[in-house]
């Protein structure tokens, strides 16, 4: 009896000693566990812990449970908040060189969104990432493109725009460009849009399929428009004075999982997004495609483009990144 007692003693003893040595880290995103920043969220968290044998744990804190992005990304470079996932667009306040990344038309396919967010070209946003806004990033999600939602008419053609008021996040380019075509474009804060939509605050949003489907906007939108104007690229990052904090193995740790994470998100989007729009139809979505995509091509690059070359380190550098994705 005492060595059963003693044996179980030292098993928890040893248990205990192991939990205390875990590291437990934060990671905040602004949609819920079920989106596509759940699934890469979900992903890097199993990677961490697997490479890791136990000893990094990541906690995760869906649906804005930690605030909106902007406050999250603040957290991450004061220390505060470990990892943040959020809207590439959201962390141009602090890093305007990259806005490169949502000029619109900027990125055209999902191959293009492969090659702005992987070698020199993601070196290249992660250098400025850190230099300007003092984040890391570690991992990258493929949203897809933003299209259009709203709930007053279908929208095939640039006329149809006029007038809508469209909801968008708080991002100088995508408000100048939605203006610049005519529509009345209104900031508004994430965690805010559903009700804006219930209430007829806002017509109308953009969002990709998976997230359009997630958040139920079928609920308060009857007619979606695919626009190719912006892919959602969103980043997991982490401050750099806690990334620098680390040990070289678990910045190790941390970089392979973001980038294995971020690979199964692409295959994630893949797959899903498609089984997005099919319920959105099925729950009585009107899908469109644009007739006159050109005219609204036309537009962003003669007068959005150069109203922000300054903002994204120079036409030249805009001109480098547009080179390095084939045209």
């Amino acid at each position: 009896m005492y060595k059963k007692t003693l044996l179980t003693t030292v098993i928890f003893s040893i248990l205990s000693v192991q939990a205390a040595q875990a590291e437990t880290f934060k990671l905040g995103m602004g949609d819920p566990m079920d989106s596509d920043q759940g699934a890469l969220a979900q992903r890097f968290k199993q990677m961490v812990e697997e490479l890791s044998d136990g000893e990094m744990q990541i906690e995760l804190f869906p649906g804005g449970q930690l605030g909106a992005e902007t406050e999250m990304i603040q957290g991450t470079r004061i220390g505060k908040l470990d990892f943040a996932l959020v809207g590439v667009g959201n962390l141009t306040p602090y890093a305007s060189r990259l806005g490169a990344l949502t000029m619109p038309y900027a990125i055209r396919s999902h191959a293009d969104a492969v090659e702005a967010t992987t070698g020199p070209l993601a070196d290249r946003w992660n250098d400025i990432a850190e230099e300007d806004a003092g984040v890391h990033i570690v991992s990258w999600l493929y949203s897809g493109f933003r299209y259009l939602t709203n709930s007053k008419r279908p929208v095939t053609t640039l006329e149809d725009l006029d007038g809508l008021k469209v909801r968008l996040p708080q991002n100088e380019q995508m408000v100048a460009t939605y203006d610049a075509w005519g529509a009345n474009p209104i900031s508004m804060s994430w965690p805010e849009v559903f009700t804006g939509l219930q209430q007829g605050v806002i017509d109308g949003q953009d969002n990709p399929y998976i997230v359009n489907n997630t958040m139920k906007f079928y609920e308060v939108q009857d007619y979606l428009t695919e626009v190719h104007y912006q892919y959602s690229l969103q980043p997991i990052v982490m401050g750099v004075r806690t990334y620098q904090k680390l040990s070289d193995e678990e910045r190790a740790i941390i970089d392979r999982a973001g980038l294995e994470s971020q690979l199964y998100a692409l295959q994630f989007q893949l797959t899903e997004a498609p089984k997005a729009r099919a319920n959105m139809e099925e729950e009585g979505v009107e899908v469109s495609t644009l007739e006159d995509e050109d005219k609204w091509i036309e537009i962003a690059k003669e007068e959005v483009w150069p109203e922000f070359y300054d903002d994204v380190g120079g036409k030249e550098a805009f001109d480098e990144m547009q080179k390095a994705l084939g045209r």
